[in-house]
């Protein structure tokens, strides 16, 4: 009888073994399908790099974790990813918090990155919409709006189609079961983004004034990281 109720109620560190095992090999196979959009993320990247350093901007928005992770990839721009390089524009409109709660009070929930879109978004612009469904009322009321005003929407979902789908220009979807696992790859991607915005840039610190050599100290750097020094 005890050993019965052993296999029918494991303890708890087996049970979140089991978890983590399971989340694990989801993961894995979910990783390795993104991996296949390496020329959807080349594209975004390359566009993003030509639009930021044109005076354009991007904006991003996403509820509960996809909110998180919104805020995480303008962070990335604005600050940096790995290599050093100029600010970047970027927006979550997620983190407004004092927008957030006036426009979801004075018009309503659905509206909330909608209007921001309105006042901070121009024509060539690229929005980035994140919803593990594509369902979320507010992201597709942003991106409707996005799209009205000539701005570029780009979408991170779940498996599709969907909605989200079906009012982006151009969407990357994650074909897993669980919301963590769709996220967690969503923001494996965004980082991936990143990096193909970084490889098109030159790091700021590393910029040759016109008409000189490089200094020295840069020569040298570039000679370790070639592996010659």
């Amino acid at each position: 009888m005890l050993e019965r109720h052993r296999r029918e109620h494991p303890p708890l560190r087996d049970r979140t073994e089991l978890w983590l095992e399971t989340h694990a090999h989801e993961l894995a196979i979910a990783a390795r399908e993104a991996a296949r959009h390496a020329d959807v993320v080349d594209r975004w990247g390359a566009r993003l790099a030509g639009l930021l350093t044109d005076g354009g901007r991007v904006l991003a928005a996403g509820n509960g974790g996809s909110a998180a992770e919104a805020q995480h990839f303008t962070a990335e721009l604005v600050g940096r990813f790995v290599d050093e390089r100029r600010p970047l524009s970027a927006l979550c409109l997620s983190a407004e918090t004092s927008s957030l709660t006036a426009i979801a009070n004075d018009y309503g929930a659905q509206e909330v990155f909608a209007r921001q879109v309105g006042a901070h978004g121009r024509a060539g612009d690229v929005l980035v919409v994140l919803s593990t469904s594509g369902r979320s009322p507010n992201v597709l009321a942003a991106a409707e709006r996005a799209r009205e005003q000539g701005m570029h929407v780009w979408a991170l979902t779940g498996p599709g189609p969907n909605p989200l789908t079906e009012r982006a220009d151009e969407v990357l979807t994650v074909p897993a079961a669980s919301t963590s696992v769709i996220q967690e790859v969503h923001l494996m991607l965004l980082h991936a983004v990143c990096a193909a915005v970084d490889a098109r840039l030159v790091p700021a610190a590393e910029e040759p004034p016109s008409g000189h050599e490089r200094t020295g100290e840069l020569a040298a750097r570039d000679a370790v990281r070639a592996g010659v020094a």
